[in-house]
């Protein structure tokens, strides 16, 4: 009997062994390693195949500037010949037996879990994340494979039979009118070709899940990292290896860089791709979405679209905890996370001992070069990212009271690196409702808690949500009334990021999502399929 899913927790299982040590060691040698073959060019995969294109991307990291790689600015024509390819090998790929691809995508899992510190380094390397972050998402990407692979054997394929007895007295055919017997099969079947739209900030877990998602059910996948201002292509390589060591046939998963103007819209525009598993902005996302109907196509379309996320602080609630869990999920990966914690609703009775409390853990979290040990924040991903800090700060300035932060800090830095923000604003102003995707925590006092319930709804978005009450109906009330795909209460160590797969399902309700159903559930894969009845007298 295979044993019960359990997640990677890599550095939890270092610490509670006594390895700390060890866990930096490895990741420092990765680091080094890494330093050591920088600055490589890289190839396009189609069909198993390299492929160069004329014209290059020339990636660097965030942290000082380095050249990472050399990456093939792919066009439309490497994206219809990568369609192309993804369409041949669905043919067979789709009736692969369904035991067989669970044991593929528990190979990659192994691979991963083997080359876990490279593929970490990696990510820091390329997106400014600490140690802590990346080895956790190296983790998350591991967890997919495997719980995805346990959900598509526990279902048997998705597929169910069943018999109709009838009667031979019917002679005609009429609404309920049986056969004299019936063998029915219930399948969920793939779509095809599939276009994985892959975001800059979780480039290994959500790249993984979201390519898994799709080839485990049956499909095929031509892969898109993020390839223009905020460049994950390093990551995106190394999962694309990582799948054709576990098995992934030649055109099966295709890896092509290149813009999303180009690349992106060929994938979206294209009648060859069945469906677009994205992850990104709303207006990305619903602007695939418009184009794709308005040309009068089909596509399965499966979108996270990013957050506003409030968490509550009540009157009485642990204000230690309250503090700590706010800070955590504020300004880990300086707030570049879709669940990032950007609007705090703070009860006017307890709002300075609240701020008080969470300036002195922002003023303890060391900023800098996130590849060296106890670095919380590192660097903005991007110059567009850092125009967006510096405007907001002065937007903030003008209406709004600064309470910490709002600083470039330069010193002996080369990337882009700011102090986190934390401030006071009315309800009503363009930063509490605009998604900023920066360290910036906006704080609004209330008084009472319906109101704040309803503020904390006020927002387009329905990502994540958090609340800090010892009142037990202040906490029903939040429960039954939040509009948010993942609520946690009371929760210490972030108030709204951290979903654990397996155990959180990672969905967004209104205009962050689109089908509902989240990661790391049992939904999930259900959405890479369609039903089909078949019925044979």
């Amino acid at each position: 009997m295979r044993p019960k899913f359990t997640n990677e927790f890599t550095y939890r299982r270092f610490l509670e062994s006594g390895r700390e040590g060890e866990f930096d060691r490895l990741f420092d040698s990765a680091v080094e390693k890494l330093r050591r073959n920088m600055g490589r060019i890289y190839p396009i995969y189609i069909d198993g195949k390299d492929t160069y294109s004329t014209t290059k991307l020339v990636e660097r990291s965030p942290i000082d500037g380095s050249v990472i790689g050399t990456f093939q600015k792919g066009g439309r024509a490497h994206a219809q010949e990568a369609i192309d390819a993804a369409m041949k090998a669905f043919a067979s790929w789709q009736h692969s037996d369904y035991r067989e691809r669970a044991s593929v995508f528990r190979k990659f899992a192994d691979l991963a879990s083997r080359d876990k510190f490279e593929l970490a380094a990696i990510l820091s390397m390329e997106n400014g994340k600490s140690r802590y972050e990346s080895v956790g998402e190296v983790d998350e990407a591991i967890d997919f494979a495997r719980y995805y692979a346990d959900e598509l054997e526990a279902n048997k394929g998705y597929a169910a039979k069943r018999r109709l007895a009838g009667t031979s007295t019917v002679k005609e055919g009429f609404q309920g009118a049986p056969a004299p017997s019936e063998r029915i099969t219930l399948s969920m079947r793939p779509y095809g070709v599939f276009g994985v739209l892959a975001p800059f900030n979780f480039p290994v877990s959500i790249s993984a899940g979201m390519s898994i998602g799709a080839m485990i059910t049956g499909n095929t996948v031509v892969f898109k990292p993020s390839c223009t201002d905020n460049m994950t292509m390093m990551t995106g390589l190394k999962l694309y290896r990582l799948f054709s060591e576990a098995g992934v046939p030649p055109g099966v998963i295709n890896f092509v860089t290149g813009p999303g103007s180009e690349v992106g819209d060929e994938l979206v525009k294209n009648k060859g791709v069945s469906g677009i598993v994205f992850t990104g902005s709303r207006s990305t996302g619903i602007g695939m979405i418009r184009e794709t109907y308005s040309a009068g196509m089909q596509k399965a379309f499966i979108v996270e679209m990013g957050g506003k996320n409030p968490a509550i602080v009540s009157k009485t609630c642990d204000l230690d905890a309250a503090a700590s869990g706010t800070v955590s999920a504020a300004f880990g990966y300086a707030g570049q996370k879709c669940s990032a914690l950007s609007r705090v609703y703070v009860h006017e009775s307890v709002k300075e001992i609240f701020v008080s409390k969470a300036v002195e853990r922002m003023r303890a979290l060391k900023i800098g070069d996130p590849l060296k040990k106890d670095v919380f924040i590192g660097p903005l991903m991007g110059e567009k990212s850092l125009k967006r800090y510096t405007e907001s700060v002065e937007k903030i300035k003008v209406s709004g009271r600064l309470l910490y932060g709002g600083e470039r800090i330069d010193a002996a830095l080369n990337g882009l690196y700011v102090e986190p923000v934390l401030a006071e604003l009315r309800q009503s102003h363009e930063l509490v409702h605009e998604e900023l995707f920066l360290p910036i925590l906006l704080l609004i006092p209330y008084r009472d808690f319906s109101e704040a319930v309803a503020m904390a709804n006020d927002t387009e978005y329905g990502l994540t949500a958090g609340l800090y009450s010892k009142n037990r109906k202040e906490v029903e009330e939040f429960s039954r009334r939040i509009e948010a795909g993942v609520v946690y209460v009371n929760r210490a160590v972030s108030a709204t990021t951290g979903a654990i797969v397996g155990a959180h399902t990672f969905v967004g309700w209104k205009g962050s999502g689109l089908t509902g159903k989240g990661t790391g559930s049992r939904f999930y894969l259900e959405q890479f399929m369609r039903e089909q009845s078949l019925s044979v007298q």
